[in-house]
């Protein structure tokens, strides 16, 4: 098991849609520790942290989005692990 630490911000119609809800939810699901928030520019961050595989799949999640989502676009940039995150997902203020 290899732990992976990513920034994430994902571009189109994620908010208004239950997006921040989604990202939690699978978050939870998968183990993953980190925050969600959203962006005056219309977007939604992500920080992730967890397992390879599962942020793999979280952020595969995050490109398909909740039903009424249009995900345009997901930019993930790699970050240092950080010993600090150790569990939990939240939704942080805009």
């Amino acid at each position: 098991m290899n732990t992976v630490h990513q920034h994430i911000i994902v571009i189109g119609l994620v908010q208004g849609v239950g997006f921040r809800y989604f990202a939690v939810m699978q978050a939870r699901r998968l183990g993953i520790a980190g925050w969600v928030r959203n962006r005056r520019d219309g977007s939604v961050e992500v920080d992730a942290q967890g397992d390879d595989e599962a942020v793999d799949a979280f952020v595969s999640a995050l490109r398909q989005g909740p039903r009424w989502a249009e995900v345009q676009q997901v930019k993930v940039t790699d970050l240092a692990v950080d010993d600090g995150i150790l569990y939990g997902f939240s939704v942080r203020a805009d």
